[in-house]
């Protein structure tokens, strides 16, 4: 039988060296992480190589180390230059397209074969010069010790939501977390598309917004100015839209400054309020009443709603859990809170629609479709019907927000420009007409 040599690290950090026989190399890896070890490298011996040491010796006393044993590699003993500050250190985190990156990998490596250690170990030699580093050096080191990836995940709740955790759970469950993650992968890239289609959605008008209020105030406090010093030199009575132009422009002049405060407060008092419980319940119903808004919101809550909670039933999570989980992605406090409620009202553990549709929240169309769904059995398909339609309906309800949006920021900013303009012709044709007299 083929021999290997091997590096590989012990679930101390240690490096052992030594030989192990398997048909293949891919019956060697499994053979070492049975006896607990990381492999670093692994190669089919030569010709005349001295033979394996007894498994039992080689997870008991390793081989030979050269020199002092070395620590894993990208300990987390060491902070990183973020960690270095008054606060003590902050706990490392992955934001949702890393988060995405991150299990698009491990479900690849995980379905060519490779086990869960072993994909772990190659992600943590991958370096983002990033948190991702340390998280996955340390994922790894749990797994190592014993723990379940799900045990592992629940360190970093900041980057493994409860979703996550409980897909990833029930994936080890069945024995098929390849199957888990690459669901996630495909309920993240849908969550970012639909984040993506908003932002992209309001580029335009921002650019446009920016661009009119630059242009504003720089002909209040630098072109109206030295309009003013020739109209004052010239001694005429000015039209009552001038006098109020030339007010304007030096009060900006003169308390500009405090004006740009007051805005720059308001801003951080408005986040700060929209964090509280009271502030949060304000502004989501308030994105609830306003007429374009609700239709992007309520689109994009209830395609989460259906997407999240039919990848949980589909990886086999109960459904009281699920609606615990999806309780939290909505996106929306009304609407999470109208989930919470159905929860409670739930009896038989399986039969939702109803309990949705008693809070007169959610729309009829997507609590008759649930039920059809629930009656045939298949809850996980037809939510994935409800998803595609209010995915439709928030791809249509963007393209009206921006249809209605462009134009109306475009005609404030021209009433703007054209009242500026407008005063300035009308004071020098009053100029005029005197200097005709």
């Amino acid at each position: 039988m083929p021999r290997f040599t091997y590096s590989a690290r012990s679930r101390s950090g240690e490096k052992m060296d030594g030989v192990v026989e398997a048909s293949d190399k891919r019956a060697a890896l499994m053979q070492l992480e049975r006896l607990g070890l990381v492999p670093v490298s692994v190669k089919e011996a030569a010709a005349g190589a001295a033979p394996p040491a007894p498994a039992k010796n080689q997870a008991k006393s390793p081989a030979k180390p050269a020199g002092k044993p070395a620590p894993a590699k990208g300990k987390a003993e060491k902070p990183s230059k973020f960690q270095m500050n008054l606060g003590g250190p902050r706990a490392p985190r992955m934001n949702m397209r890393e988060t995405l990156f991150f299990a698009r990998e491990l479900s690849d490596l995980l379905s060519s074969g490779m086990t869960l250690g072993n994909a772990l170990h190659t992600l943590a030699r991958r370096k983002t010069k990033s948190d991702q580093d340390r998280i996955v050096v340390e994922l790894r080191d749990e797994i190592i010790k014993g723990s379940s990836l799900s045990e592992a995940l629940t360190r970093y709740p900041e980057t493994f939501s409860n979703l996550f955790v409980s897909m990833v759970r029930a994936g080890e469950a069945s024995g098929a977390v390849n199957e888990a993650l690459g669901r996630l992968v495909k309920h993240y890239e849908r969550v970012l598309e639909a984040r993506e289609k908003i932002v992209g959605a309001m580029i335009y008008p921002a650019i446009v917004l920016i661009v009119g209020v630059l242009t504003i105030v720089f002909t209040m406090t630098f072109v109206i100015p030295k309009f003013s010093v020739v109209f004052a030199e010239l001694g005429a009575t000015l039209p009552l839209p001038t006098r109020i132009l030339i007010g304007m422009s030096n009060f900006m002049i003169a308390w500009g400054w405090l004006l740009a405060l007051v805005v720059a407060a308001g801003v951080v008092f408005t986040k700060r309020y929209i964090r509280t419980d009271a502030g949060e319940r304000r502004w989501h119903g308030l994105m609830l009443r306003l007429p374009v808004i609700k239709k992007i919101v309520t689109a994009n809550a209830f395609s989460q709603f259906a997407r999240t909670l039919g990848a949980l039933l589909t990886n086999g999570v109960p459904v009281l859990q699920a609606l615990s989980i999806v309780e939290n992605t909505v996106g929306n406090r009304l609407i999470a809170e109208e989930i919470h409620n159905a929860r409670e009202r739930v009896t038989d553990g399986s039969t939702i629609s109803g309990p949705l549709a008693e809070g007169k929240v959610f729309p009829e169309l997507l609590t008759d479709m649930l039920a059809v769904g629930e009656e045939a059995g298949d809850m996980s398909g037809s939510l994935a019907h409800i998803a595609q339609r209010y995915e439709s309906d928030l791809d249509r309800s963007i393209k009206l927000m921006t249809t209605v949006l462009e134009p109306a920021m475009i005609l404030g900013i021209a009433l703007g420009v054209g009242f500026v303009a407008m005063s300035m012709l009308m004071a020098v044709f009053s100029l005029t007409s005197g200097l005709n007299v």
